[in-house]
């Protein structure tokens, strides 16, 4: 590849690694430029790549890539799972913020691609989403839901420059439940109680992508530099009572009502940050169809849901490793 690289969260989870695969590629970028507010141990920097600190929300961005004469760019930056101290102005201004001022960095540098990791989160958790959400749905992230609504704004953003600035490519990937080896997040802790929560009446699918298969997809996606909006996730759904019966856990059965009155009196004691609202999140869970993956991107996700859950379970069952966060 002869483009010119620059990876935004490069220090997360995800971006450690996808840096790692442009740099181990035989299709290696002329130049990759990996940016975080962290500046990364020497033990992790990799020869010939640049490393860049920076904050998404800085004025220093459109600099950077006009000194780096970037062509392409993957946004990974985000706040996926809040630290302790994060309020909701924060969140929004690298969440959204930070995304538009990444856009006009784009268009004033004359950016040709730009990857954005968005999420199936963007959907919203809600009782009338069809069983298999398609890209041509609508995006209706719930505001209660500080993620979901954050990537709803993103994607409105996104649509409103592909209209104002068409030269700008954009491919978005509505990313599902990212699983891995190392993977450890809100939704693997679903996962690790000794009796997985089950709603009564919910089947709650899940829809998950390996880790690699991401990788893969953003590598892809640099090489064609195709446009256009695909869902992320590996063939297949697997219900709360089939995670269950996998992992050899018996399932603990709630009415959703009074999993609501619990959540409630749990967050109002401080006993936990998770309210109510967390109900829709785990009633109503956004199923992604991936065949415009498949067929207009051109990739096919190595594992299925299921294999990539069985990797992550199998990998629990051996001394840890390091822990990374994938997307709800």
């Amino acid at each position: 590849m002869t483009s010119r690289v620059l990876v935004t969260g490069s220090g997360g989870y995800l971006g450690r690694q996808l840096v790692e695969a442009l740099a181990a590629s035989s299709e290696r970028p002329e130049l990759i430029v990996a940016m975080d507010l962290r500046e990364p141990p020497p033990a992790q920097r990799l020869p010939g790549v640049v490393y860049a600190l920076g904050d998404i929300r800085s004025a220093d961005l459109q600099a950077l890539m006009q000194q780096q004469r970037i062509d392409q760019v993957v946004h990974l930056a985000a706040i996926v799972t809040p630290p302790k101290g994060s309020d909701r102005q924060l969140e929004y201004e690298v969440d959204v913020l930070g995304t538009r001022r990444l856009l006009e960095a784009c268009v004033a540098s004359g950016v040709t691609q730009v990857v954005i990791s968005s999420s199936g989160a963007a959907y919203g958790y809600h009782a009338d989403n069809p069983a298999w959400l398609k890209e041509s749905d609508p995006v209706r992230g719930n505001e209660e839901f500080a993620y979901a609504w954050h990537k709803r704004l993103v994607e409105e953003m996104l649509a409103d420059y592909r209209q104002r600035h068409p030269a700008l490519q954009q491919t978005v990937l509505r990313v599902g439940t990212i699983l891995g080896e190392r993977v450890n997040n809100q939704i693997t802790a679903l996962f690790e109680k000794p009796r997985i929560l089950v709603l009564r009446g919910a089947a709650s699918p899940f829809v998950f992508i390996w880790d690699q298969d991401v990788v893969g997809i953003i590598q892809h996606a640099l090489r064609t530099g195709r446009a256009g909006i695909f869902n992320v996730a590996g063939d297949g759904a697997l219900g709360l009572r089939e995670l269950a019966a996998r992992m050899g856990k018996p399932c603990l059965v709630l009415p959703p009502l009074l999993l609501q009155i619990g959540l409630a009196i749990g967050q109002k004691l401080g006993l936990t940050r998770y309210g109510p609202e967390q109900l829709r999140f785990l009633r109503y869970r956004p199923v992604l169809d991936n065949q415009r993956l498949k067929s207009e991107l051109g990739y096919v996700p190595r594992k299925t849901s299921a294999e990539v859950f069985a990797l992550w379970w199998a990998s629990r069952q051996a001394p840890p490793q390091g822990q990374g966060q994938g997307r709800p």
